[in-house]
């Protein structure tokens, strides 16, 4: 009886390890206006902050908000390819004549949401 119940058990565990999957790492940022309306097709640029403690190394990337107001940006190629688990992000947006700017602090497999407001 007693080798019944650990085999289920082992089985569960080994079930529950195979299944186990890592999320990716993505920034997603939400951009508004002034007056607090979200902003279809405004540009995004996140660049690795260089100067951070720890530094974070080169990493550039462009995305356009969608019809929500908002971008997501894959972080998974600068974790992959860099030792740090943790990554600091310039986030600048332009939309038409006006700029917001940002900041956001990223984690390896989670997702960092940032709200960036546009000037008047």
């Amino acid at each position: 009886m007693k080798k019944g119940i650990s085999l289920v058990c082992l089985l569960f565990v080994l079930l529950t390890l195979t299944n186990c999957k890592k999320e990716d790492s993505i920034l997603k940022v939400f951009v508004r206006s002034a007056s607090n309306q979200l902003i279809n097709g405004a540009m995004v640029v996140a660049i690795g902050d260089q100067q951070s403690t720890p530094p974070t190394g080169e990493f550039v990337d462009t995305a356009y908000t969608n019809s929500s107001g908002f971008t997501t940006i894959n972080l998974g190629d600068y974790f992959t390819s860099s030792d740090n688990t943790t990554g600091y992000f310039d986030i600048i947006v332009k939309y038409n004549l006006k700029v917001g700017s940002g900041y956001s602090r990223c984690r390896v497999h989670s997702t960092s949401v940032e709200t960036i407001y546009l000037e008047n």
